[in-house]
């Protein structure tokens, strides 16, 4: 179960300090009033005339993909999904993701996890690929047994498009439908949290810190150009967000402050995933690749919390321990009551608040959360 989590976070890391964000220029589409209502601009979508939209991510974005495998990342359980119609689907929030508030915003149905999207009918909208525990390398995540990498996920969706090809007649007739569809790809936390931040993992004696970013985004480069392969043209990459100041490494501060030995990791691999963009958009030139910054917003949002109407920044809304992040959320735990003034759901993932107004700033916001374009810029490009 998704607990776990709780247990095998064992981070080898120095002593914690308390962490220093950078100043804040920019602005949040649709964070006036602090609503954060889901699905509140849903009908300003409708007409962007994106057919589709793939996801590939882990468990900021999995809704439901892990359900059915032997693994320790699952959230399809009370009370995940407290606030979700329907309960709990596998998703690692109280209610919608980012990826489910995307989707409405581009007038798309919430998609479908991979193993509900088992006919043409099912995918043609799209489909979520996206698993817990899920890295850029194959090998991350291997604590929690079951999970989909990267990889693997790229091949699901192939299988995905032998099916919408048999469907609309060939690969031809399929291609302008892929040309026109957005791949929303966001990996690389696991592979920090989950690989080369575990004691049981050899990775860090193998590279530096630069080394291993530089290691990750050659290899995440390789497989955005398989998508780019397989038809994929319009990508949104988003970035890793701060990850110094989430329940679970409060809680393991001596101190209950923030680690910032972990973002000291993620701002370069970031880095690197910026110019990464900026080499792909130079050599394809009938593609485009957009980087959501969630590392910025995440930071805003943590340093002026009471800016977007929230008040509790330093422990999950369903957990046990000091700051609810010793052991995430348990199957049947009483969360907190007053879920839209929390910033994080559990030990490592955010309310459906924070997801859902990370959504809307990716979808219209300007260039100093998503570059060189937003969402809603991208849906409209013309190669």
């Amino acid at each position: 179960m998704a607990a776990a989590a709780g247990l095998l976070l064992l981070l080898a890391l120095g002593g914690a300090a308390a962490q220093v964000f950078p100043p804040w220029n920019g602005t949040f589409p649709g964070f006036g009033d602090g609503s954060g209502a889901r699905g509140a601009g849903a009908a300003a979508g409708a007409a962007t005339g994106v057919p589709a939209m793939f996801v590939f991510g882990d468990s900021l974005t999995d809704n439901g993909n892990n359900n059915d495998l032997q693994s320790l990342a699952k959230a399809n359980y009370p009370p995940y999904g407290i606030d979700f119609a329907g309960g709990p689907t596998g998703r690692f929030s109280n209610g919608y993701t980012m990826v489910d508030e995307i989707a409405q915003l581009l007038g798309l149905p919430l998609l479908p996890s991979h193993p509900d999207a088992s006919s043409a009918d099912a995918a043609l909208r799209g489909v979520n690929f996206a698993s817990a525990a899920a890295g850029i390398l194959d090998n991350t995540g291997q604590n929690f047994v079951g999970r989909i990498p990267f990889n693997q996920q790229i091949k699901n969706f192939e299988q995905t498009l032998d099916q919408l090809s048999r469907k609309l007649g060939g690969a031809p007739r399929l291609a302008p439908t892929l040309a026109r569809s957005i791949f929303y790809v966001g990996m690389g936390s696991n592979d920090y949290l989950n690989n080369y931040l575990m004691p049981n993992y050899n990775t860090r004696n193998e590279y530096n810190g630069d080394q291993y970013s530089t290691l990750l985004v050659q290899q995440y480069a390789k497989q955005l150009n398989t998508l780019y392969g397989l038809g994929a043209r319009r990508f949104v990459i988003a970035g890793v967000g701060s990850m110094a100041c989430i329940p679970n490494m409060r809680a393991r501060s001596p101190l209950n402050v923030c680690s910032p030995d972990v973002d000291d990791l993620i701002i370069p691999f970031n880095n690197k995933v910026k110019a990464m963009v900026n080499s792909l958009n130079a050599n394809r030139p009938n593609a485009k690749f957009i980087y959501v910054d969630n590392y910025a917003m995440i930071s805003e949002i943590l340093r002026n919390p009471w800016s977007y109407g929230f008040s509790v920044v330093d422990r999950g809304c369903c957990g046990i321990g000091r700051n609810r992040g010793m052991i995430t959320c348990l199957p049947f735990l009483r969360p907190c009551l007053n879920r839209n003034t929390y910033i994080f759901w559990d030990a490592f993932h955010p309310t459906e608040r924070v997801n859902v107004l990370l959504g809307r700033a990716a979808f219209n916001g300007g260039t100093d959360v998503v570059y060189p374009m937003n969402i809603q810029q991208l849906a409209a490009w013309q190669p």
